[in-house]
């Protein structure tokens, strides 16, 4: 079925409210939706409204809870989500982080006791519009194993990092510290589909191309010790910095009734002040790294209208 983007948002804000939403948490959430939707990155757009749904209906997201922000210093900015979304903690430090960044040169936003970021991508590419350099780290319920170690001992662990960039949409990476994200094993498990060897093991640790088998283990890292290794550091600038739950900690996002309580890291840059013509001599190098087949993430893609599944759109519709 197809949606304009302000019939989207509506839609999104809608079964956000059904549920027991707040308008707020509603609102905040519809947009970061449409927003992974419009990056092409649908397992993190509507197709993960679910998993929040069901949150606010079986408790583990505090449905109405306003974030409560602190100013330790000029250039740090804590967020208490209490239970909530990340996303609408997000939104009530946005104009601050973006006014400090630009004063100080660099602000750093630490968020506690949320429900999963979903699109990690989305809080740095809206500060990247804003002319801010920024790099984020979320962790999440452990889902992944690391070293020789059979048991979850980290979430995806993703990080994101995007700049500004004259005359086109910002560059954005946006990328999980497992093989895959944990959403492309359960969309395969449902399907019963098989998946690539090297993304999961088995509850017996053993390597699997399963999907079903898989969700009963845990995912594995991308490049092995490496990838571990990141998952590692975004452990510490997501949880540590932010006291927010360890993975380890962490309840499960999918079941019961209490919050993941994991954090969200993220450090914003003005670029400007180092180096005045930034945005355009990431232009210029983009064009040159394009010449030579490079791929450079993000770009000038602009949508209007989003596809839903129809059977995604009666799953959602149930929730009214």
């Amino acid at each position: 079925m197809r949606y304009d983007l302000k019939s989207a948002r509506e839609f999104a804000i809608r079964v956000c409210v059904a549920s027991g939403a707040s308008k707020a948490v509603a609102i905040s959430l519809a947009e970061a939706t449409v927003a992974a939707e419009c990056s092409g990155r649908n397992s993190v757009g509507f197709a993960h409204l679910p998993d929040y749904l069901d949150g606010f209906l079986d408790g583990r997201i505090a449905s109405t809870e306003e974030p409560v922000l602190f100013f330790p210093a000029p250039a740090l900015i804590q967020v208490d989500a209490k239970g909530g979304i990340a996303q609408l903690g997000f939104d009530r430090a946005f104009e601050e982080l973006q006014t400090r960044a630009s004063t100080y040169g660099v602000t750093v936003f630490a968020l506690k006791n949320s429900y999963t970021a979903g699109e990690l991508g989305y809080y740095v590419r809206r500060l990247a519009h804003k002319g801010l350099v920024a790099l984020a780290a979320t962790n999440g319920s452990a889902l992944m194993a690391a070293g020789h170690s059979s048991e979850a001992v980290y979430g995806t662990n993703p990080l994101s990092f995007a700049a500004p960039v004259d005359n086109r949409a910002p560059l954005v990476i946006d990328q999980a510290s497992s093989a895959t994200a944990f959403v492309n094993i359960r969309q395969a498990a449902e399907r019963g589909e098989m998946i690539p060897e090297g993304w999961a093991i088995d509850e017996n640790g053993q390597s699997t191309m399963d999907s079903r088998e898989a969700i009963k283990g845990a995912l594995l890292a991308f490049g092995g010790a490496r990838g571990a290794n990141i998952a590692l550091m975004v452990e510490i600038l997501a949880a540590g910095t932010t006291g927010a739950n360890w993975s380890l900690d962490a309840p499960s996002f999918e079941e019961g009734s209490h919050s993941p309580g994991v954090g969200l890291f993220i450090v914003a840059i003005n670029p400007e002040l180092l180096a005045p013509d930034f945005s355009a001599r990431i232009a210029d190098q983009i064009e040159r790294l394009s010449s030579k087949g490079i791929h450079v993430p993000g770009g000038s893609f602009v949508k209007e209208e989003i596809d839903l599944p129809s059977s995604l759109v009666a799953t959602l519709e149930k929730y009214c």
